[in-house]
C-alpha cells in the first residue's frame, strides 16, 4: 500500500502544472493534500479515487483533500473542537486496519505570534485526537507539520534556534508524538542529513537544497513492522514543498 502526501500550497497552482501526470507516474492508493485554499470541491480529473475535501472557514486558506483508491469505512473532519475545526486542518480516515490522518499543522507565523496557541493548544489537543483514534486502530498520520525535528532536519539550524518552525516549543510538540509512541517513518530508514522537503523560493534555495523537512509521515509502533519504505520526491515540482510518503506491507 502506497501513502503519499503533499503540501501544495494552492491546488489550482499544481493542477496546472502537471498534478495529474504526478499522481498517474506515482500512483499512490491514498494521496492526502494540505494547504488546498479552495472553498468548493474540484474536479482533479482523475478517474479511479474517491476525493475527501475538507475547507476552512476563511475564503481561500488553509484546507485538506485526500484522495483513496480504497474506499474507507468513513472519514472524519476535525478533531473535535471549534477552536481548531474552522481551518479545515485536519481529515481522519479509517480503513480497515488503521485510521489515516491527515494534517496540515498551524504555523507559528515569522514573529511567533501563533506560538502559544500552536504549542498549548493545537499541539495537545492533536495529540489527545490521535491517542483516541489509536484505541480503537493503529494511526497514521502525515501532511505539513511545521516543525524541523532536529538540527538534522534544516541546513541552518544554528541560526534559525528561534524562528518558526524550530523553536523549543515546537520540537518540544514532536517530542511528545515520539514519546507517545509515534514512529517518524523517514527516520526509520534514514539517519543522516541534507533530506528536505521545503525550500524558500528566494536565493535559488531549492537548487542549492537549502531546506528543511516539516513533512512527514509516522506511525504507531505496531506498524513499525509493515513499514517497506519511506521516501521524499524531492524532484516533484509545483510547490515549494514536495511529496513525502511510504510503502505498507
Amino acid at each position: 500500500m502506497k501513502l503519499v502526501s503533499w503540501n501544495v500550497n494552492g491546488i489550482r497552482a499544481v493542477l496546472k502544472n502537471g498534478f495529474a501526470d504526478f499522481v498517474r507516474k506515482e500512483k499512490p492508493d491514498v494521496l492526502c493534500l494540505q494547504e488546498t485554499r479552495i472553498d468548493v470541491p474540484l474536479d482533479l480529473g482523475l478517474a479511479g479515487y474517491d476525493v475527501f475535501w475538507s475547507h476552512a472557514k476563511k475564503a481561500g486558506y488553509s484546507g485538506t483533500a485526500t484522495l483513496s483508491k480504497i474506499k474507507p469505512l468513513r472519514v472524519v473532519e476535525g478533531i473535535g473542537a471549534k477552536k481548531h475545526d474552522e481551518e479545515g486542518r485536519v481529515q481522519s480516515l479509517e480503513f480497515d486496519d488503521f485510521w489515516l490522518v491527515n494534517v496540515y499543522v498551524p504555523n507559528s507565523k515569522r514573529g511567533l505570534e501563533r506560538l502559544p496557541y500552536r504549542s498549548k493548544e493545537w499541539d495537545p489537543d492533536f495529540l489527545a485526537h490521535l491517542k483516541k483514534l489509536e484505541k480503537k486502530k493503529p494511526v497514521v498520520f502525515c501532511g505539513d507539520l511545521n516543525v524541523a525535528h532536529t538540527p538534522l532536519d534544516l541546513t541552518n539550524a544554528k541560526s534559525n534556534e528561534q524562528s518558526h518552525g524550530f523553536t523549543a516549543e515546537e520540537r518540544a510538540g514532536f517530542d511528545r508524538l515520539v514519546k507517545s509512541g509515534f514512529v517518524d517513518t523517514f527516520r526509520a530508514f534514514h539517519s543522516d542529513g541534507g533530506h528536505y522537503t521545503w525550500w524558500s523560493r528566494f536565493n535559488n534555495c531549492r537548487r542549492r537544497n537549502i531546506g528543511w523537512r516539516i513533512d512527514y509521515f509516522c506511525v504507531s509502533k505496531s506498524l513499525r513492522e509493515r513499514l517497506k519504505r519511506a521516501f521524499i520526491l524531492s524532484e516533484v515540482m509545483g510547490s515549494d514543498h514536495c511529496p513525502v510518503g511510504i510503502e505498507l506491507r
